[in-house]
């Protein structure tokens, strides 16, 4: 049965930085309740990709939209609730994991805070911990947790296990596949093709700027670039 839910689409993107051409007409489709992989060499214009997504990156050319709603016709506060978005290297404000959570908003229930904890795998009792007393892995589930208080539509997240060791990062990846039963739709950087096998549904291979492939992980690892193996 086919997917309902927002659709964050981008059409015909181009990005140049630094005098280099880095995202080349790019087409993509990205539906809520889909965990999707954007995989690719080092370099390939992943994280470009994402950030023009969310808006952090206005391409040169081409749209961005949000359920049929060019995304610069949003306002950016109520874009980042809908599209949320996760670094790299976790990004948490000095204070408490619960002042964290509710970083923006006002009068955030305490079941919704909870509820969020437990999505991405944390136990009650962080919402008193200091964030700083948090390790890596930690305080990249609070950056998870923070988005899923704000009910996104899409989650975008870029390379999220790479500052982690091994087995922070398989909690992760058993955390992503599981977040698009919540509703939103997950989209995930990644230069890895197993890991975007364990963890999404489909994915679009990017090389040099450009959709070489899309399918599911096995279709668009046979068009992997021979020389980029």
């Amino acid at each position: 049965m086919e997917k309902s839910g927002a659709i964050l689409e981008g059409s015909g993107l181009r990005l140049h930085r630094g005098g280099r051409l880095v995202l080349d007409g790019i087409d993509v489709s990205f539906r809520a309740g889909t965990v999707a992989a954007v995989v690719g060499p080092s370099g390939a214009g992943k994280t470009s990709l994402l950030r023009c997504l969310n808006r952090l990156e206005q391409p040169e050319a081409g749209t961005v939209s949000l359920d049929g709603t060019d995304i610069r016709e949003i306002p950016p506060t109520e874009l980042r609730r809908r599209v949320g978005m996760i670094f790299q290297t976790p990004v948490l404000f000095p204070g408490g994991v619960r002042s964290n959570l509710c970083y923006g908003l006002e009068g955030v229930a305490e079941e919704v805070l909870l509820e969020a904890l437990a999505a991405a795998g944390l136990a009650e009792s962080f919402l008193n911990r200091d964030s700083t007393a948090l390790s890596v892995g930690q305080a990249q589930r609070v950056s998870i947790a923070r988005a899923l208080v704000r009910s996104p539509e899409m989650l975008l997240m870029d390379e999220p296990t790479s500052a982690l060791d091994k087995d922070a990062a398989g909690r992760i990846e058993a955390l992503v596949s599981s977040l698009a039963e919540r509703g939103p739709g997950v989209v995930v950087v990644t230069h890895d093709l197993e890991q975007a096998e364990r963890m999404a549904e489909c994915a679009v291979l990017i090389v040099d700027g450009v959709k070489y492939a899309e399918g599911t992980v096995d279709e668009v690892r046979g068009s992997w670039p021979k020389e980029r193996a």
